[in-house]
């Protein structure tokens, strides 16, 4: 079973940052493209950000493009989106996911490409 897990949501006030963390099973995490995905109530969820295994490929939602960094560190298993300039639309459960396969493709990251996912970490963005 491969685990999953998010760190660093809270509240915020916009215009605020926050940066958030995934770790995942050292094998898993080295091996995969990493994403990010969000979910804000009533709504579907969406992929945010996708980077490759080896960090040459990243790939943004154009809602967050410019605003958000997504990052990851194989040698401390963890991935990073840092999140600057913060709307009250940002507000939404962030999730973490492993991907099938070892790079990013598409625009934007989709629930297809993914096989394994956190519980998620709650951001909200205060107006």
């Amino acid at each position: 079973q491969v685990q999953v897990v998010e760190s660093g949501g809270g509240l915020v006030q916009a215009g605020g940052s926050l940066k958030l963390s995934c770790t995942a099973s050292e094998y898993t995490f080295k091996t995969y493209a990493m994403g990010w995905f969000r979910q804000a109530p009533g709504k579907e969820r969406e992929g945010v950000s996708c980077i490759g295994q080896s960090s040459i490929t990243t790939s943004y939602a154009e809602s967050v493009k410019g605003r958000f960094t997504i990052s990851r560190d194989n040698a401390k298993n963890t991935l990073y989106l840092e999140m600057n300039s913060l709307k009250p639309e940002d507000t939404a459960m962030y999730y973490c996911a492993v991907g099938r396969w070892s790079v990013c493709s598409g625009p934007r990251p989709v629930d297809y490409d993914f096989i394994h996912w956190g519980q998620g970490t709650q951001v909200t963005v205060s107006s």
